[in-house]
This record gives structure tokens, C-alpha cells and sequence, in this order.
């Protein structure tokens, strides 16, 4: 019953292999091997046009290294309140950048608005060199709050951006469950929306380890491989990334398990309808679910082997809030989750509950 992240996950059988019969052999290093070419050229195939691309192992790099090369150490990063770059990577974005500023929009929504990006925009002071420059937008497709943004939503939230003259980085850890919940060309959602820099997670779908820092503004991505090097991101046998973008963009398999985890997380919310004591706390389109539960419920279903996470309660949307005898909980399927996982949840929670 894992329901904690879709990092607990293992990998699909098609990216194990695709690793194992890249490493029967040698091949150069540092990214000059054919491998890592064609991992780039499969992502160029994916979103439809030509690309920079560079290959890290964790979204927290790809993160903090794309805004090192889209803004300065006195510039400003606007994000949502829950963004991962504002909650979730310790310092490490001031650290890459050089010291550049997270800049949460304070309105407590799931998704953040052109209108909300417009009024914190316009309220900044910019009394130059005084305050921060508000340089850059990040977008987090599906966001932390299990929302995902509509082709229409990214293009407003990215042309609002550019008419205050801010660039727009993606961080897309799971995009691969938006592009499943909304049955469009990932191109949609990126670079013909306004996208800049887009950080592609595939180690929450079927990877081990593999994100890719996607420059959709080639001018950005001068001497990033100084970057990558002096951070200590240069892999020596970097094949093992192009290999499995490769296989995992492959025939839409990146796709087919994201579609599996977004039905699975449907499933448990439906399932959860009809437990007492537990309710969902808003509605989520990707494989992320927010539920509310009863303290004793949710502290015996722990007991019990259920893996999920407390949740941060600011997160509730403004307006909302829990119980004193109520906690917010985060349950995250993946391509991973079994019909009989969310089976035995239910008949856990049931069974706990007949006993409260």
C-alpha cells in the first residue's frame, strides 16, 4: 500500500533494459556518445522542434540549474506557494543562482492565475539597484497541489509574464501526467505556450534516475556544460540518461505509464467517496490525490503499512481549513500502483474505521 510518492516506484522493464544494453559495451564519456545524441534527438522528435538538452539526476538539479542561466544573483523567480523550488530544494536555487530570490504568489489557490501573477508583479517594488528584478516565471506542470494547467492556462500565465518582460521556466517532474490528463501534444504545453527552459522528469515515471534541462531558447543555454561541470552534474557515463529517454519516449511509453497512474489515482479517489472519516480536499486532475482525514484514522492506517505523507496545512485553499481531529494527507499513485494496492487500502481504512 504505497501511496508516499511515485518515487517509490521501481522503473519500467523497457527503461531497465534500454540501460543494461547500453552499458554492454564502451562508449565515450561525459555525454560525447551516441546514446546520449539520441536521447536528445528523441526529446527534439517529442515536443516537435529543435532543442538543447542536457541530461542531470534529480529534479531538484535540473530545477536549480535552468534558473542559473535564466537569471541573476539579484534577480527574482516568481513561483506559486507551494512550488518544489520555493518548499523543496532547501537553498538550493539561491545557491546555483548565485543568490537570486524565490518569489511566491501569497494568494492561497491550487493554481496560480495570470490576474494573482499580474497584482504581485505590479506590487513589487522596483526601485533599481534597491529591490529584487522579478526576471523569471516558474511553472510546475502538474503543480504541487495535483493541478494541471490547460494549454490556455499556460499561455495566459506565460503572457502575462512576458508583458512584464519575465522569462518562463517549466518544472515539469510530472508533466508526463498532464500531458496524459489533457490528451495534448506536449508541444502544447511548452514551447508554443511560451515556454523558455523546460525541466522534463522521467525518474517519477519509470526512470532510475533521469531528468533532462530542455532549452527551448537555444541563447539560454550558452556554456551550460560549464555549468553542469563545475556543479559536479557532468556524468562520466552519461549514457545511462540518453538511454533512457530514449526508450522511455519510445512509442509513447512515457505516456502509457503516466496513464496508468493518472486511472489509478482516480480509482482511489472514488474509492475514498465512500470511507468515512477520510474525504478528499479538493479536486486533483493528475496522480497526486489531497485528502482529509480523521487524526486517529490516518495514524492507524500508518501503523497498518500504508505509506503516505502529512501534508503542509497552508497548502488548503484560502478560506479552508481543517479540524483540530483532521489532517491533510498526500497519496501519490504511479505507473506502478495495482488494482489490488487501492483494494487493500479500502479494506484497511474499513476495517480501522469499523473499530474508531
Amino acid at each position: 500500500m504505497i501511496f508516499g510518492s511515485d518515487n517509490h516506484a521501481g522503473a519500467s522493464d523497457k527503461v531497465l533494459s534500454a540501460i543494461t544494453a547500453a552499458y554492454q559495451g564502451a562508449a565515450p564519456a561525459y555525454g560525447d556518445d551516441d546514446y546520449t545524441r539520441g536521447g536528445v534527438e528523441s526529446i527534439a522528435q517529442a515536443f516537435g522542434t529543435e532543442v538543447s538538452a542536457f541530461f542531470v539526476s534529480s529534479g531538484t538539479a535540473a530545477n536549480m540549474l535552468a534558473l542559473s542561466a535564466m537569471v541573476d544573483p539579484w534577480d527574482g523567480v516568481v513561483c506559486h506557494h507551494q512550488a518544489h523550488i520555493l518548499l523543496d530544494e532547501s537553498t538550493g536555487p539561491s545557491l546555483f543562482t548565485g543568490g537570486a530570490a524565490m518569489l511566491p504568489v501569497p494568494d492561497r489557490t491550487v493554481r496560480m492565475t495570470p490576474d494573482q501573477l499580474d497584482s504581485m508583479i505590479t506590487r513589487l517594488p522596483s526601485d533599481a539597484p534597491h529591490n529584487i528584478r522579478a526576471t523569471t516565471l516558474s511553472i510546475t506542470q502538474a503543480n504541487e497541489c495535483g493541478q494541471v494547467y490547460s494549454v490556455d492556462e499556460v499561455r495566459a500565465l506565460s503572457d502575462m509574464a512576458k508583458s512584464h518582460g519575465l522569462s518562463v521556466h517549466m518544472d515539469g517532474a510530472r508533466f508526463a501526467n498532464a500531458v496524459a490528463a489533457l490528451g495534448v501534444h506536449p508541444s502544447e504545453l511548452t514551447w508554443k505556450a511560451g515556454v523558455d527552459v523546460f525541466c522534463l522528469g522521467a525518474s517519477k515515471n519509470g526512470a532510475v534516475a533521469a531528468e533532462a534541462i530542455i532549452f527551448f531558447d537555444q541563447s539560454l543555454a550558452k556554456d551550460f556544460s560549464y555549468r553542469l561541470k563545475r556543479t559536479g552534474h557532468l556524468t562520466s557515463k552519461a549514457r545511462l540518461y540518453g538511454a533512457q529517454f530514449s526508450a522511455w519516449l519510445a512509442d509513447d511509453h512515457w505516456l502509457e505509464l503516466a496513464r496508468h497512474a493518472n486511472a489509478q489515482a482516480d480509482a482511489l479517489r472514488t474509492a475514498v467517496d465512500d470511507l468515512e472519516g477520510v474525504r478528499s480536499a479538493w479536486p486533483c486532475q493528475s496522480n497526486e490525490s489531497f485528502m482529509v482525514f480523521n487524526k486517529e484514522l490516518f495514524a492507524a492506517l500508518l501503523e497498518a503499512g500504508v505509506s503516505m505523507y502529512d501534508w503542509y496545512p497552508n497548502a488548503l485553499p484560502e478560506g479552508t481549513a481543517l479540524a483540530d481531529n483532521e489532517v491533510l494527507a498526500r497519496m501519490v499513485t504511479s505507473f506502478a500502483t495495482t488494482d489490488e494496492h487501492i483494494e487493500r487500502f479500502v479494506e484497511t481504512a474499513r476495517g480501522i474505521g469499523s473499530r474508531l
